[in-house]
């Protein structure tokens, strides 16, 4: 069963809601059922990266309020985060802009690490402090999850996957996806937000009673006898 998850680097419940929704995946009985594709989506398309841009005060502008109470509103995103074992440092955050972060998320998913990419890039913006628009930062992540790193910088130097991306994006503007983490299961249910473990698991069990009557490949009771074995092994 296919679970598909649109998220934004930048996005601190995107994390959050990864994590829980690992959580729910754990206690879920068929698990080995589920084949899960991370999707792109920019909640800030036209952000300019600029190191020297303090996250407290990115977040007061783009809201409209005080850095007093951007730095409140960070803190509560930090206790939620350390609620499920995550450990935020926003202080280090460097605001950047996430499209090449995606372009690599997405080299990633073709090499079968798409899980491990985004795992990486969440890491590294909200605990490392690292700059997710720096080339040579993602070079970096994607030789530690086990990418080519020379492969990476030959990506990122120029447009590959970009127009995938694009296409995410698209697809999410054609489901009404207004926000991030939005999960969307078997193409029939979908969770939007870092929802609490139950509501994913009880999401996750609705889906699969759903799909596994048509796709469960039936387990066959097999009487044994004299046969060829793959191999030419008689």
């Amino acid at each position: 069963m296919k679970i598909q998850i649109w998220s934004d680097v930048m996005c601190p419940f995107c994390y959050i809601g990864k994590r829980r929704f690992e959580q729910a995946l754990q206690q879920f009985e068929h698990k080995d059922d589920v084949e899960i594709e991370w999707k792109s989506f920019q909640l800030n398309p036209d952000l300019v990266t600029d190191p020297a841009i303090n996250i407290n005060q990115y977040l007061a502008d783009i809201k409209g309020i005080t850095i007093d109470h951007a730095k409140q509103l960070n803190n509560q995103v930090t206790q939620m985060a350390a609620e499920v074992g995550l450990t935020y440092d926003f202080d280090s955050a460097i605001v950047a802009n996430s499209f090449d972060a995606h372009r690599f998320a997405h080299l990633a998913k073709q090499n079968g690490l798409g899980d491990e990419a985004e795992e990486a890039l969440f890491n590294a913006y909200f605990t490392r402090g690292k700059n997710i628009a720096d080339h040579d930062t993602l070079a970096d992540l994607g030789e530690e999850i086990g990418l080519d790193k020379a492969e990476v910088h030959h990506t990122l130097a120029g447009n590959k996957y970009a127009i995938n991306v694009q296409q995410d994006i698209v697809q999410a503007q054609q489901l009404g996806v207004r926000g991030v983490p939005f999960f969307v299961m078997d193409n029939k249910y979908a969770v939007s937000g870092a929802q609490a473990v139950p509501t994913f698991l009880q999401t996750l069990e609705k889906a699969y009673s759903e799909w596994a009557p048509a796709n469960k490949q039936p387990k066959l009771d097999v009487i044994e006898g004299d046969s060829c074995e793959i191999g030419g092994d008689c």
